[in-house]
Formats: structure tokens, sequence, C-alpha cells
């Protein structure tokens, strides 16, 4: 009889395209969505948790270069309801809340959503396929102030986590506008839907590609340096002329800026209609003191969602990074979103105007430690060490007594026997302070207080005694163990 096979043991890896946050980034996250959501609370919005998962039909066809409604993201069929997909944004799910529940939703809505999403689509460095976003959105309500207080807020939101006036600009652009540019240049018309769809995906690769390759996108297409091939929107030069001028239609004024656009549309409703509203929320900015160093018009912004149907902006990070080659160039986009007045009417049959935006939180994140707004050696607790394995008690109440007044602590769990062991995982758990009460200090009613900032690294072999003489160390009585670690806590942070 043959021997049979053990099972391989399964690879300790993720799936492509995913991975783990550890310790100091998921606290760093949380602290950053918090300053976030304090500043969407003063505004007014209110949080929302929604499925991580929708159907098909009610994620729609909306995801950025894809043709099929579950190409793209990641479905399965379901015996009994059909097809669902985990969620590839936060704003397709809000159409599908708001028209089910829109009878006990006040109207406007406000409401900011944090929380993963996924995308089934190309990985690459830095590229993955979950990842954080950050949304707030308006609905129920077409005036151009909606979108104005989402820009404003917007620029509040980066200062508020640590990104500097001057660091970054919010551009505002009006997808009219480009409709009616796209109207001037002969791309009406339903038989033009698929060349539309990719001059706008083409526009919106403007920071990445530059001009020349926005224009091969616009022609016959584009080989990038992978050699993969994307299809272009087979325009000729005339019509490629007249999107690129509207590209480059930004000047040092605002005014300068739209009295561009509307020479550019003239001719076209819409189009004149888009620059209007580009008008009324410059107004409105202006008026609540938002000028051209934190927000200004810009019609390279265009964003890649098919949903959007009027204005449309993006936050971008303006200092200066090295890319993997070692060339300086601008950090980039962090945020971006717009209005999308047809969403919540696939659902309702009836036309419900909203507007909104979304941080790429994983993309803020980076850049706040690039500023060194975020630390990364996140501190570690206080370590109680254990001296003899049959007094854990004595060692719990300690911990415990850090922890009721708000200090974070932990007593050690691994072998005692080795008291090095202890020191390294003290070291390695970057804790600040170490608590020592051997059976000497238990019958003299005293602890030991290390200081772990102030001493130097232990080595690997140190004993008890060595560990003791250091000059970091303070003997301190066990009623007092948590006013003198507050203490030295205290006059740690007063040396960073």
């Amino acid at each position: 009889m043959a021997k049979q096979k053990k099972a391989p043991r399964p690879k300790a890896i993720p799936p492509k395209g995913f991975r783990d946050y550890f310790g100091s980034e998921v606290t760093e996250r949380s602290h950053m969505l918090s300053q976030i959501a304090e500043v969407y609370h003063r505004y007014g919005f209110d949080a929302l948790e929604s499925s991580a998962v929708e159907t098909v039909e009610a994620l729609g066809k909306f995801l950025p270069d894809v043709d099929r409604p579950n190409e793209g993201v990641f479905a399965w069929e379901e015996e009994d309801s059909g097809w669902v997909a985990l969620r590839y944004d936060m704003t397709a799910p809000l159409a599908r809340v708001y028209a089910q529940h829109r009878n006990d939703l006040p109207t406007p809505y406000r409401r900011y959503a944090m929380g993963p999403v996924w995308r089934n689509e190309k990985v690459g460095p830095g590229r993955f396929r979950q990842f954080y976003q950050c949304d707030a959105d308006t609905v129920g309500t077409a005036s151009m102030a909606a979108d104005a207080e989402i820009c404003a807020m917007l620029a509040d939101t980066l200062e508020a986590v640590g990104i500097d006036r001057g660091d970054y600009i919010v551009r505002v652009n009006n997808r009219k506008v480009l409709n009616g540019v796209l109207e001037v240049a002969g791309l009406s018309g339903d038989d033009k839907e698929e060349e539309r769809g990719i001059v706008l995906r083409a526009i919106d690769k403007l920071d990445r590609l530059g001009v020349e390759g926005v224009r091969a996108l616009l022609g016959e297409g584009r080989k990038d340096e992978s050699g993969d091939f994307t299809k272009g929107a087979g325009l000729d030069d005339l019509q490629a002329d007249i999107v690129i001028g509207f590209m480059e239609a930004g000047a040092a004024t605002g005014a300068e800026t739209v009295a561009n656009l509307r020479n550019l549309v003239a001719g076209s409703s819409v189009g004149e209609d888009g620059v209007a509203e580009l008008e009324q929320i410059a107004d409105l900015l202006a008026a609540q003191g938002y000028g051209p160093d934190r927000i200004i018009i810009d019609p390279s912004v265009v964003r890649g969602l098919g949903y959007y149907t009027g204005p449309v902006y993006e936050a971008e990070l303006t200092f200066e990074v090295k890319d993997e080659k070692g060339r300086p160039r601008n950090f980039g986009s962090v945020a971006g979103g717009g209005r999308y007045d047809d969403l919540v009417k696939r659902f309702t049959g009836q036309a419900v105007p909203a507007t909104g935006v979304s941080i790429g939180v994983d993309r803020l994140l980076a850049a706040l430690r690039m500023k060194g707004r975020i630390k990364s050696d996140a501190q570690g607790p206080v370590v109680v060490t254990v001296m003899d394995r049959d007094r854990m008690a004595d060692y719990q109440a300690m911990v415990g007594e850090l922890r009721q007044a708000g200090i974070r602590a932990e007593v050690y769990l691994g072998n005692p026997k080795n008291f090095g062991n202890q020191l390294k995982y003290a070291d390695a758990r970057q804790s600040p302070i170490a608590i020592i009460e051997g059976g000497d200090e238990k019958a003299n009613g005293i602890v030991q207080i290390k200081d772990l900032i102030l001493g130097a690294k232990l080595a690997q072999d140190a004993t008890l005694e060595e560990w003791k003489a250091r000059p970091s160390q303070i003997e301190a009585p066990r009623a007092d163990l948590v006013a003198a670690v507050k203490k030295m806590l205290a006059d740690q942070d007063a040396d960073t």
C-alpha cells in the first residue's frame, strides 16, 4: 500500500496585494482618523458604518478602468441573492443606504465614513488591494454651498492632521465644463461614450504622465514601462488640441481661469453652466477667507470615476519628495471627490443631488511621516518584571494600579529565570520604564524604577546587579509607585 503523502504546510504569507499592519501603524492611523473625525463633526457631519459587502447591482459599473460591473472587485455568487462583492469605495454604499433609509434621514444628510475598501486591481509598489478610505458626503442638496463646504472642510482637515499651509493645495474644477469642451470637440452623443471615458481617465493622469503621456492616451494609446498597453481614445490632432487647451486653461487668478474656460465652452450650455457653478464656489470660499493659497480653480482636475456630474476637487500635497530613482517630485494627491447627482437616482428613479470627498488614508499617513509629524518609534508599555514566579499576584497588583492611573503597563509573562531576557523584552517593546521588585525590595517595602529612555541598551547577559547599578535607576516606596512612574514619564516627555 502506497504511503499517504502529508498535506503540504500552508505558506505563512498574505495574499498578493495585501499586507499586515502592526502596533504603531494601527495606532498612528487611529489617531489621524480621530483628528479627521473631529473636523468632520465640527462641520455637522454624522458617522456612518455601512456593510463591507454589497450586491454587485448596488455597487454599479463605476470602478475606474473597467467595463463590467464585477470586474476589478472581489465578487462571488450567492445561491439565493445573486452576485455580491466587497465594497470598492464608500460612495456607492452611501447611495444604497440613503435610498433605503431616505424617509428616516434628514435632508440634506451629512455623513462621514472610515474603513477598508477592496479592489481587485494590478498590484505595484505601494499599491495594495486593500486600503483605508475616509469619506465625507452631503446628500440631498444641489446648492454649490455644499461643494464649497466640502472644499473648506478638506483644507481644514489637512491642517488639523499636521500639513502646513503652503504644503498643500485643494484644486477645484467642474465636470460640466469638461463636458462642454468635449461637446465643442465633437465628442458628445451616446455613440461617443467609450471615447469620453478614456479622455476622462487620461486627463486624470496628467500629474503622473505629463502632457505628452496624456496626449498619447487621447490618440492611439500608450505603452507603459512594463510593456502594458493602454488603449487610447482615438482622437485626431484637432480634437486632442481642444482637450489639451482645456487642461492648460489655468491662469494666475481664478477670474482669469474662469474667463479662459468660458471662451473654451462658448456655445455649449452645459459648459457655461459649469463655469457659472465654479464662480459660485469661488465666491463662497472667498467669503469664508479661503484664498488661492489654499483652494484654487484648476481645469486639469477631472477625477476618474464615471459618476461625477458637476464640481470635482482634489487635494495635492506640494512639498518635494524623492522617487524610487532619487529624483525630486511633488508628493501628489491624497484626497479627491466631487458631485454625483445621478448615483442615488439609480435606486429611486428620482434625481437626488449629492457631493463628497474621499481621503487616501495610507498616503496621508505616509506624507505625515515624511514631514516628521508622526513619530515612528511609538512608546511601549511600562514593564513590570518578575523576580519570583510565586509572587505573580503582587506584580499584577502593580500593573493594575498603573493601568487604573491611565498608564499603559504590562507584566512580563515569559520565563522569568533569565533576567536579561526580561530586559531584552522591555527593549523590544520600546518600554520607557521597567519596574523591579525582588525579595529584598518586597521585605523593605520598596521598588526599583528604571528609566529605559536614559539608560543605555542592556547587554544580552546583563545581571541583576549590573542593572540595579545603572545611574538611571531610582528607588521608591512601594506605596509611591504610581506617583514615581508618572514623574519619570513626565521628565521623559520634557526631554523629547
